[in-house]
């Protein structure tokens, strides 16, 4: 039986989608905007995004050789630009390094198009804010204020939504012609800040404090995204509990607990958390990437890697959803990727309202929900 592709297609709004990765940010955005350009480098990622999604759009290559010129027209541009020089997991070479430094790229194909969108969309990890003392954000800042944008940031962690903790920020700009609704506004720091954000916002020019209602509390737990089916391959890496994880986990009888491998003061250690919660998700480029689960039942404990399919269930992500063969492979199309429920979040609290805005209403925008389903 053929696999359905999902059709992007039905939204009143338009994007473009730089670093579009496996897709994510298009399927949370579904009923609110359709991507109508994409882009992205890794062949393994556009794979996933084609397996998924109708999508003559996609453009696989190298950023770089885009040019504004040649794109057509779109409400909304989307960048998710690679985060490893912002990261504390990563080298911290800064916004100006090879990687991270790819949103200048983005920046000059916005310059170069003869129509800019109305709306722009950054996302990245919180190092983007605090790295370099906030001097590599402060940078971007001016830079979009030089191009005609006034912006804020938020910092939502996909906490309030799934059970992985994973903050990240979320730059909106709207171009500086267009009034903002003051319902999206505050006047100073609320709970889509943190100190970070709150400090940068105090003294940067023509910042915007973004405001929204808080989602409700989150329904979704650890115990429903973990296929207790799975064999237990890695109990192993249990000797390498640090002694207060250890005496923790043998006072339980019971218990679910994930962790990861870290070094410290020379020594690998296997450190866990037992709140329920997993920690955030990263690519799978070397041993310590790869989140374990750890599962004690009767007194007896039993570990082994998270799969896949419950990463992909920790971002959100349909059980639909077709992911790559290969442990690595599909771990990595999650790990960096969007959490779906925090884009489709920031789209209907933000994005959506922005676009009315700015351009005026262009028919009935269904909810994701409602379009989901019919996928």
């Amino acid at each position: 039986m053929a696999h359905y592709k999902i059709d992007l297609a039905f939204a009143p709004w338009t994007m473009h989608e730089f670093f579009a990765g496996s897709g994510l940010v298009a399927y949370s955005l579904m009923g609110m905007f359709r991507p109508i350009w994409a882009n992205d480098i890794s062949d393994k990622k556009t794979a996933v995004y084609q397996s998924n999604f109708q999508a003559k759009h996609f453009i696989l290559g190298d950023i770089k050789n885009i040019r504004g010129s040649s794109l057509p027209f779109a409400h909304l541009s989307w960048a998710s630009f690679p985060c490893q020089d912002l990261s504390l997991a990563g080298s911290l070479g800064g916004i100006d390094a090879a990687r991270s430094g790819l949103v200048w790229e983005w920046l000059r194909i916005l310059r170069e198009m003869p129509e800019q969108p109305a709306v722009l969309l950054i996302e990245n990890v919180a190092g983007l804010l605090s790295t370099n003392k906030g001097k590599n954000y402060t940078k971007l800042h001016h830079a979009l204020l030089e191009l005609g944008y006034k912006s804020g940031v938020v910092l939502i962690d996909a906490v309030h939504f799934v059970p992985q903790s994973r903050p990240r920020v979320f730059v909106i700009a709207v171009r500086d012609d267009i009034d903002i609704p003051q319902e999206l506004q505050d006047i100073g720091p609320n709970w889509l800040h943190n100190k970070a954000a709150a400090d940068l916002g105090k003294v940067l020019p023509q910042w915007i404090w973004w405001r929204a209602d808080k989602p409700p509390r989150r329904q979704i737990r650890l115990t429903d995204i973990i296929d207790f089916t799975m064999p237990y391959d890695k109990d192993d890496v249990l000797r390498l509990l640090s002694p207060r994880h250890k005496e923790k986990l043998d006072v339980m009888e019971n218990a679910i607990a994930t962790g990861y491998r870290r070094t410290r003061r020379g020594k690998q250690c296997l450190e866990l958390r037992f709140d329920g919660v997993a920690g955030c998700l990263r690519t799978p480029d070397g041993g310590s990437s790869k989140q374990f689960l750890i599962v004690k039942q009767n007194g007896t404990a039993h570990v082994r890697l998270i799969s896949p399919r419950e990463a992909a269930r920790l971002m959100g992500v349909p059980d639909s959803f077709v992911l790559p063969g290969a442990y690595n492979d599909g771990y990595k199309a999650m790990g960096d990727a969007v959490a779906m429920p925090v884009a489709a979040f920031v789209g209907q609290a933000f994005l959506t309202k922005l676009a009315e805005a700015a351009y005026g209403k262009q028919g009935n925008i269904r909810t994701i929900e409602s379009v989901q389903r019919r996928a």
